[in-house]
């Protein structure tokens, strides 16, 4: 009798794991097949490219404001003095970024005719839904101008 218990408990045990194995091979087929569609669907409807399109819009946006604020922060670092000053001339320069998010360095090297240099630094946000499967959160940014001192 034990031994009739013990030889059906094994039986039911093994067409359980068999049951399972080929139920996860269902559900892998299917997802499968899901992700055919999907990505057939996005190839013939132009979405992807325009996804990756507005991504890559958004950087170069960000990246050309940082470049004309550092060009704007070094304009005013040639005649004042006042790395305050910069700062406030190069983040009007740049009203589409977060001022908070921006970081503004003046190297001043001597005085009349010697050069000064505007580095301006941004985290850019990736603000495109489901960009963060493909991308980073935020870029790295950077922007440097220099010229010549104009005052003593």
């Amino acid at each position: 009798m034990l031994l009739a218990l013990y030889i059906r408990m094994r039986t039911r045990i093994a067409r359980e794991i068999g049951q399972t194995t080929a139920e996860y091979a269902l559900v892998i087929l299917a997802a499968a097949a899901v992700a055919v569609v999907l990505i057939a669907w996005a190839r013939s409807s132009g979405k992807l490219p325009a996804f990756f399109d507005n991504i890559i819009d958004q950087v170069a946006r960000d990246q050309l404001l940082l470049v004309q604020a550092a060009r704007a922060g070094t304009r005013q670092a040639v005649v004042d003095p006042d790395d305050g000053a910069v700062r406030s001339v190069a983040l009007e320069a740049a009203p589409g970024l977060d001022p908070t998010r921006v970081e503004v360095t003046v190297d001043r090297t001597g005085g009349l005719g010697r050069p000064v240099e505007v580095t301006m630094g941004y985290e850019a946000r990736i603000a495109v839904p489901l960009a963060g499967l493909f991308f980073p959160s935020e870029v790295g940014l950077e922007a440097s101008t220099a010229m010549r001192q104009e005052f003593p």
